[in-house]
């Protein structure tokens, strides 16, 4: 049976593409595909705004803790049989979250998710590399490509339909069927070379991973709830932020002076490596905190459906679509560093006019906008890619893009949670700043207050119409707090994108490594 398999491997590689693509796709989808759900989940939980992202935050954290240790399971389990663990622990926790009745057990259950998931990316890439022949790795890996650049952007259009037309917790419950499928496919499609099987004595650097886990975990949770706990006014906020500062010390020295280290931190010693990998872990915090508060905008202020704000997301990948053609056409006939300088550019201009919104714009002020950050991220991201690896030897590329997967989840996960402080903070600070012109002496304060409270006469006393009055400028106040948060927030981004152009001069193009 297993030379079958391997023959059948050899005559069509395409046949290993099934299961590799169906568990990269439904990994990555899971990224973004809860953003437009976060309103209706945080009212069933019962929890603020800032909380619901934990559900998206927690789950990149854990994925990324697992990928260091993808090389060690791999070996321990053999990569096939791990491979089809991570796809099992994935449906399961999927399972699980759709059943969750509070937070503390959604949040466990994407735990669960993102340490399943967090294999089945680094494997899928490795098996397609295999399986094809290297004048052919291209198509494979540019098929690979349109799945990690398109799924996060599918995920709130399929993740709005889903909770309009069933309800939220449909959004995992999908993930069961593809995960047996992708398991049965896995099983029958996929063959494990003698390098990639069961190893006796496989060693692994323990001390590393419990350092990573911890520092990454408090690091997270000083992230989600410093701003609602006063940050450094809170004592455990202290403690966890000492236990982080010191676990992430002894994690990075250990790392360095261990001969058997989880990662191999000298790829940073190329520049190329170093600077790709900063780019990359810029345009994931930017893409996933973007995917994250947007729907949010047009939920809360627009006052769209989730269907509807997660529509509004697919100009995003009709321009990442459209990218990505140009790319492949123009990779060979201009330097990859200029189509990377184009689409950071693009990705900071979508942003800077996202933060020229406000609550009277059309659809189409959206649609450009995104359209416009989907053509950034479609030039940008296969070619920084490229360029990150391209003066790195074949014996570095696994642990390069193990370390390289870690950066950018956690930079994602970072970027989310930071997006949802600054969110916080800047309604305060907003609000703060416009309800001193809201006062009696002030005429047309007066003047609106008035007019508003005229509307409720007919039906109130004068007293409770003033009332009702004020109420609603409160709540108008509030929109613009809100709004001028957002608006921040977007601005903040296209800042971002545009500040890393620079560094793409400091690469070496692909002729010259």
């Amino acid at each position: 049976m297993a030379e079958i398999i391997e023959e059948n491997k050899i005559l069509n590689p395409w046949l290993a593409c099934l299961p590799t693509m169906a568990a990269a796709f439904m990994f990555v989808l899971d990224e973004t595909i809860a953003n437009v759900a976060l309103p209706h989940m945080a009212g069933s939980f019962s929890v603020s705004r800032e909380e619901s992202m934990w559900i998206l935050t927690f789950y990149l954290i854990a994925s990324g803790i697992v990928i260091p240790m993808v090389g060690w399971f791999s070996k321990a389990l053999g990569r096939k049989n791990f491979f089809i663990l991570s796809i099992i622990l994935f449906t399961v926790a999927s399972g699980l979250c759709g059943i969750s009745e509070n937070l503390e057990t959604m949040i466990f259950a994407r735990i669960l998710q993102g340490i399943g998931g967090g294999g089945l990316l680094p494997i899928s890439q490795a098996i397609l590399l295999e399986n094809f022949k290297p004048q052919d790795r291209g198509k494979a890996m540019a098929m690979f490509g349109l799945v990690i650049v398109m799924a996060p952007i599918i995920g709130p259009v399929l993740g709005g339909w889903i909770t309009e037309n069933w309800s939220w917790p449909f959004i995992y419950f999908i993930n069961i069927p593809i995960g047996i499928i992708a398991v049965i496919l896995s099983n029958a499609l996929i063959y494990d070379p003698p390098y990639a099987q069961k190893q006796k004595g496989v060693k692994t650097d323990g001390f590393g991973f419990l350092m990573l886990s911890i520092w990454l975990l408090t690091l997270q949770i000083v992230l989600d709830k410093g701003n609602n706990a006063d940050w450094f006014h809170a004592a455990w906020i202290c403690w966890l932020s000492g236990i982080s500062c010191i676990t992430g010390v002894a994690f990075l020295i250990s790392q360095i002076k261990n001969k058997e280290s989880l990662v191999d931190l000298s790829v940073f010693k190329d520049k190329n490596f170093l600077i790709g990998t900063l780019v990359q872990i810029v345009m994931q915090a930017v893409l996933l905190a973007s995917l994250a508060i947007l729907p949010q905008f047009l939920q809360a202020l627009m006052g769209y459906d989730a269907y509807k704000s997660g529509l509004s997301m697919m100009p995003r990948g009709l321009g990442a679509l459209l990218a990505m053609v140009m790319c492949a056409t123009l990779a060979n006939l201009i330097d990859n560093r200029l189509l990377v300088m184009i689409g950071l550019g693009c990705i900071a201009g979508g942003s800077w006019m996202l933060g020229e919104l406000n609550l009277q714009i059309s659809t189409m002020n959206i649609a450009i906008p995104n359209f416009l950050f989907g053509v950034g991220l479609g030039l940008a991201m296969i070619p920084i890619i490229t360029l990150s690896v391209a003066t790195l030897r074949n014996d570095q590329m696994t642990n390069a893009s193990g370390l390289q997967n870690l950066l950018k989840n956690i930079g994602g996960a970072f970027g989310t949670s930071i997006v949802a402080t600054l969110l916080s903070r800047g309604a305060q600070k907003h609000q703060f700043m416009l309800i001193q012109h809201l006062t009696d002496t002030a005429h047309t304060y007066s003047e609106r207050i008035q007019a508003y409270s005229s509307m409720f006469m007919t039906t109130v006393d004068p007293h409770t119409a003033r009332y009702m009055g004020e109420s609603v400028a409160y709540k108008l106040l509030m929109q613009q707090a809100n709004l001028a948060a957002f608006i921040d927030a977007f601005r903040i981004f296209a800042i971002a994108a545009a500040v890393i152009i620079p560094l793409i001069l400091l690469l070496k193009n692909l002729k010259e490594a």
